[in-house]
């Protein structure tokens, strides 16, 4: 298949790309900036430019340079150009492509062996902090590591940090001199024991690139023409290392949205993006606006959350691309709200469900939130409805036990098997069958459905590439995993994906949960200046703009039941309300969470107040715990952890979470009243009449069997 792509004329690469994309990829030479709004194929574009280019002859497939920022594009990059008939580009991230170069290098060019890769801060830090006698905590450690992180890409030593960080806030408390001094105590520790950072194989590469004219001419005469993705999101050292790599040529290819720079707090900026022409004027500027991915519907809200920026403040505000959908009418946004988090995400279950039932697979949609802490609700809805789900950013798919056996499995299967197999996903099918897969999918959640998802998303990984490549082998397919592996480059699981809008940048979905709207979580509450509201709005952006068709916005008006019901909705959800006629919300609860208001819930209950200080509680599992994080507890610890560990083997045995059987605030309950009958585990929060009769009878067995009277 792939030869027949290479006889064809190099101009047939162009067939199917709009009139903006097919001038994109025609421009082979010179500096080009490509800026593409969300959806609108800048992937497709650059990918056909880089093998229209290798096909005409202007290009030697082993010296261009695509750069991408996460392992997971650049395998997807080498996995299209492979497919058009353009294998051997190079499509790393910087981090892989320095440190390639900084591994062959070092010897010639400093001499020895190359220092370890650090793969965490903290401790060196908590080191650095002890030499210093500097207290602090693991809080203030990752603080200390993220300013770090800040510095290097910035390009700034411990002396130049001072003069360029009076205006930052002082991590972790600390004053600017201490931290100066805490960061060169982190790198003479470093420095003794022969260890480099993440940042440092950039500062490295940089260093030995301008020190060492040798190293700096063979790598300029092996890569000749570059291409940066995302580059909004390029950091000073980044951009650095890129001019390097270029010597003053301009066959640069960057493509980038302003719009979508969502990670300034780690030095990302979009000013080279901003500024291209400025340092290229001869550079052809191509804008790509007509979006291929979502409906008129979600295109026009995310057009409008821009446009309602207004000018002025202390940040720039470049005018924003806008976004021209290309597909057929959809569905309208829908916008709740609701009277806790426990009840948005109830109705998030219900919603998701319902989304299902009318034909959309799990995989296809996604709940994103603003932080990580958010998802637990939602974790335990969805487990309740008995839903899968996926925590994007927990364990990687790759080292998950399952897939690890079935790419042994399937190896061995490759060393017996014929090439010639007329099937490639039936031989996958069936080697997978006997570690696990079948045709249809467990009905009960748990260790045996996740199991089976993993196992499913490797089958749909081989039907998909089956479709996409004819010639396909066994051999080829296990070669594209194992560079998926090395890339963590997962295959689609089938389960509802619940992520943080940062993770989600790159990502898409036919329904998307915009979660937790409200003033604290977005805008987030430490955003204060016009350049952290910016960025916060432009977040939003990005989480918008990964649904196709169906999109819904939720706000709750207290973190718990029972709440005061205090919190507002996000200030960015005004201009979409009035583009979507809705009038300002109401302390009416969203349909399907309840059927109390928020006054009425709160006059139910009581205030909740620690068993052990008399403090009034509010956070939710300090109230479900009946005491403050602060207070010791009141439990007998043994036995507590008798019972988790008892839960944990009866989960196994159920195939179900642990969770699902009795929680953890409800396993203390019972450590410090240790009930022995009915009537008392009845008393304990979170035992009803259901679980007593689902497992009342294996806890009271497992209770007995700590007391020694089983």
């Amino acid at each position: 298949m792939i030869n027949a792509v290479q006889e064809a004329p190099p101009e047939t690469v162009l067939d199917g790309l709009d009139a903006e994309q097919r001038a994109a990829a025609s421009t082979l030479t010179g500096p080009l900036c490509i800026l593409a709004g969300a959806g609108t194929g800048k992937t497709r574009a650059i990918t056909h430019r880089i093998a229209y280019g290798v096909r005409a002859g202007v290009y030697d497939p082993h010296r261009v340079l695509a750069v991408t920022f996460t392992a997971r594009a650049a395998a997807e990059m080498r996995s299209r150009l492979a497919a058009l008939g353009a294998p051997g580009v190079q499509a790393r991230t910087f981090h892989a492509a320095a440190l390639r170069q900084l591994q062959y290098f070092w010897p010639m060019a400093v001499g020895g062996t190359l220092p370890q890769i650090l793969d965490y801060k903290i401790k060196l830090l908590a080191e650095a902090a002890k030499r210093l006698r500097m207290t602090t905590d693991r809080a203030g450690l990752r603080d200390f590591a993220s300013e770090i992180e800040w510095a290097k890409v910035s390009t700034l030593t411990p002396e130049g940090y001072l003069a360029q960080a009076k205006d930052r806030e002082s991590p972790a408390g600390v004053d600017h001199q201490a931290f100066a001094r805490l960061y060169q105590a982190y790198e003479d520790i470093k420095e003794d024991r022969h260890l480099m950072d993440f940042e440092d194989v950039l500062l490295f590469t940089v260093g030995m690139l301008e020190s060492d004219e040798r190293v700096a001419a063979q790598v300029r005469q092996q890569y000749r023409h570059f291409v940066v993705d995302e580059y909004q999101d390029v950091s000073p050292l980044q951009q650095r290392l890129l001019d390097l790599w270029l010597g003053g040529r301009d066959e640069l290819c960057v493509v980038g949205d302003a719009a979508q720079t969502i990670y300034s707090f780690t030095g990302a900026t979009p000013d080279y993006l901003l500024t291209f022409r400025r340092r290229y004027p001869n550079a052809e500027v191509v804008k790509l606006v007509r979006d291929y991915r979502s409906t008129p519907e979600v295109v026009k809200l995310a057009n409008t959350l821009l446009a309602d920026r207004r000018p002025g403040g202390d940040a720039p505000w470049p005018a924003p691309l806008q976004l021209i959908s290309q597909r057929t009418a959809g569905p309208v946004a829908e916008v709740t709200e609701h009277a806790d988090d426990d009840a948005e995400a109830s109705w998030v279950a219900e919603k998701v469900a319902a989304t299902t039932k009318a034909g959309t697979p799990l995989s296809e949609i996604a709940v994103l939130y603003r932080t990580n802490g958010q998802s637990q609700a939602l974790e335990q809805a969805l487990a309740t409805a008995g839903i899968s789900y996926q925590l994007r950013g927990s364990e990687r798919f790759f080292s998950r036990p399952e897939v690890r056996e079935g790419l042994s499995t399937l190896r061995t299967s490759s060393l017996i098997a014929d090439d010639s197999v007329d099937s490639v996903p039936e031989a996958v099918r069936g080697v997978l069958s006997s570690i696990g897969w079948s045709s249809e999918a467990p009905s009960s959640a748990g260790a045996r459905r996740e199991r089976w998802e993993s196992l499913a998303a490797l089958v749909s990984l081989a039907e998909r590439m089956d479709s996409e490549r004819p010639d396909l082998t066994l051999r080829v397919f296990i070669g594209e995993l194992d560079e998926r592996s090395a890339a963590q480059h997962a295959p689609t699981v089938e389960g509802v994906t619940l992520a943080s809008l940062h993770s989600a940048k790159g990502l898409e979905w036919d329904a998307v949960f915009l979660v937790g709207l409200c003033e604290g979580l977005m805008p987030i509450t430490f955003a204060q200046t016009q350049q952290e509201l910016d960025e916060e709005r432009r977040l939003f952006y990005v989480g918008i703009t990964r649904a196709k068709t169906h999109l819904y916005l939720s706000s709750a008006a207290a973190r718990h039941p029972g709440g005061r019901g205090r919190r507002k909705s996000s200030r960015f959800l005004i201009p979409l309300r009035k583009e979507l006629g809705l009038e300002a919300p109401t302390r009416r609860i969203a349909p399907g969470s309840g059927k109390l208001s928020v006054n009425a819930a709160a006059r139910k209950r009581k205030a909740a107040v620690c068993a052990g200080c008399g403090e009034v509680l509010t956070v939710a599992t300090e109230i479900s715990r009946r005491r403050c994080a602060d207070c010791p507890p009141r439990y007998d610890e043994q036995l507590f952890e008798h019972l988790r560990a008892w839960r944990r083997a009866y989960a196994q045995e159920l195939d179900t979470r642990a969770f699902m059987v009795f929680s953890d605030s409800t396993l203390e309950h019972i450590a410090e009243h240790k009930p022995t009958s009915d009537p008392e585990l009845l008393k304990i929060p979170g035992i009803g009449e259901r679980k007593l009769e689902l497992h009342g009878d294996r806890l009271k067995a497992a209770l007995r069997e700590f007391s020694g009277t089983a």
